[in-house]
């Protein structure tokens, strides 16, 4: 971006001591703070809009190529005679023929069932050995001497 070396910054600081002053210098840094803020926001929300409009641009232009070639394939195989002749068998939903007399029988719900009992759950074996007691440690307390009272 701006090629700035470090002895170019030392000379821009030293500058900014003897003119602004070291009282007033931070509210100084402060102010060129939010201006470089303000100015990086102002500048991405361009850059993001530029962007928008080149991809907008880009699909419209894919939009178009898609419909051409569409177009051709459409021209190279016309569809044939009446809309409905691309349909292969007849209308699932449309469907009336009779059902046979046994598959009718079978269809249709008899008395209803009382739901059965869920099944209890089965405890779980134990898979772990019981654990031992654990053994009495011997207590002792050290006095300030450092001696073991016990």
């Amino acid at each position: 971006m701006l090629d700035i070396g470090w002895d170019e910054m030392l000379f821009t600081a030293v500058i900014a001591i003897v003119v602004i002053g070291p009282k007033d210098l931070p509210r100084a840094m402060r102010t060129v703070g939010r201006w470089v803020a303000k100015v990086r926001r102002v500048s991405g929300h361009f850059r993001s809009g530029i962007e928008t409009m080149i991809r907008e641009a880009e699909l419209e232009d894919m939009e178009k190529q898609w419909k051409a070639q569409n177009d051709a394939i459409m021209a190279a195989h016309p569809p044939a005679s009446g809309d409905d002749s691309a349909l292969v068998g007849p209308d699932p939903g449309t469907y009336a023929e009779p059902l046979p007399s046994d598959v009718q029988d079978v269809a249709q719900p008899t008395e209803p069932t009382e739901p059965a009992e869920p099944a209890k759950p089965a405890k779980a074996a134990r898979t772990t050995k019981p654990r031992k007691p654990a053994k009495a440690r011997k207590s002792t307390k050290r006095t300030p001497d450092g001696v073991e009272a016990g």
